[in-house]
């Protein structure tokens, strides 16, 4: 039985994640609970296992008296003698209780006490183990639809992908795997409560990350990002390395690299550009694909007046001013589009020549 008991622990250590020692300390703690039920009391209890061989002894103490009021706790002298010569008055004896005599409802106890333990070490396993993936993308696979939500399966665990963490026009078939960014990871009895995200930022941020070796090395840096999931993203990188091309290093060979990732956010655009301190200079290249002709930014103010050919002005806005918008949350400047003809148009000023003083004279004649 001894040798069962080591082979099923090292079972729940390998495919559970439960620690051999969790697992022996459970089992002391129902050995002690056993005992309680079976005598009333387990103040006095004693449990020692040999974690090499799985073998357990209980040992009740006991106090050597001259007559015996309690006997879960006292032994008399005689009784005491007859175990060991050598015990006096006073003297603690150790007297070991054999757990197969324990009644039904003492084992039954013992074991939901065991039960309990892998329960929560199981539960605790998972959250530590998905707690240590927040804010990290992984790979689920979609299961089934609840309500308007999509419960998806990340192997040990179920998440929740949210209807407003969903990006509007995807659909996704039962046993689908995609990619989606952990929001939050809650502990809860039933186990841990898993939020995830197909619309977060950060998505695109660690799937270039997974993608491109630079980025995840260090030597190129996603300095900002700006995203309407399921539309289009724009973000900034930054490179290291002087022999290094962040914008190439991101869109790969003939696009190779950008493109896996856009295939994964199913056709979403994705603008990489290059990040400058120089808020003129972010500013014009957070507008591309559009030309500008003049930046002229407040780095106080955090607001930038942008003057592009009279051809670029729709292309700078962008459909439903969606490139001006995105441009704006990338740079953190609020920026006001104008064109050539608009500001020459608002350069222009007309002179109103004040008339001079009246002066009038009151006094009598």
């Amino acid at each position: 039985m001894n040798t069962e008991l080591l082979e099923a622990l090292d079972t729940l250590e390998r495919e559970k994640d439960i620690s051999k020692e969790t697992m022996l300390e459970a089992i002391e703690n129902s050995l002690i609970i056993a005992c309680k039920n079976h005598f009333g009391k387990s103040d006095n209890i004693k449990v020692e296992i040999n974690k090499d061989n799985g073998e357990f002894k209980v040992f009740a103490e006991k106090t050597v008296v001259e007559e015996v009021e309690d006997s879960a706790l006292e032994i008399s002298l005689v009784d005491a003698k007859m175990i060991d010569s050598v015990y006096e008055l006073g003297d603690i004896v150790n007297i070991e209780v054999k757990s197969k005599e324990f009644g039904r409802i003492a084992t039954q106890s013992a074991k939901n006490v065991i039960l309990q333990k892998i329960r929560e070490e199981e539960r605790k396993v998972l959250y530590n183990q998905y707690y240590g993936k927040e804010k990290d993308v992984v790979t689920g696979i979609v299961q089934r639809q609840v309500g308007k939500n999509i419960s998806i399966n990340l192997g040990k665990a179920d998440a929740m992908l949210n209807e407003n963490e969903q990006v509007k026009g995807e659909a996704f078939m039962p046993t689908e795997r995609i990619k989606v960014y952990i929001l939050e990871v809650k502990d809860t009895p039933k186990g841990p409560r898993i939020l995830v995200s197909r619309t977060h930022p950060e998505l695109v941020k660690r799937l270039f990350e997974a993608e491109v070796t630079e980025v995840k090395d260090g030597t190129v840096e996603i300095k900002s990002i700006a995203r309407e999931a399921g539309s289009r993203t724009k973000i900034a990188v930054w490179s290291n390395h002087p022999d290094v091309d962040p914008v190439g290093a991101c869109v790969g060979m003939n696009g190779a690299r950008v493109n896996a990732i856009v295939n994964e956010l199913r056709g979403e655009k994705i603008d990489i550009i290059n990040w400058s301190d120089n808020p003129a200079v972010l500013i014009e290249n957070a507008l591309s694909p559009a030309k500008v002709v003049s930046v002229i930014a407040d780095a106080e103010e955090k607001t930038a007046k942008v003057v592009v050919p009279d051809y670029q002005l729709s292309l700078a806005i962008g459909k439903e001013g969606q490139n001006a918008r995105l441009a704006a949350r990338l740079t953190g400047f609020k920026i006001d589009i104008k064109s050539e003809t608009q500001a020459r148009e608002a350069e222009e000023v007309v002179s109103i020549e004040e008339p001079e003083d009246l002066e009038m004279d009151f006094s009598e004649e």
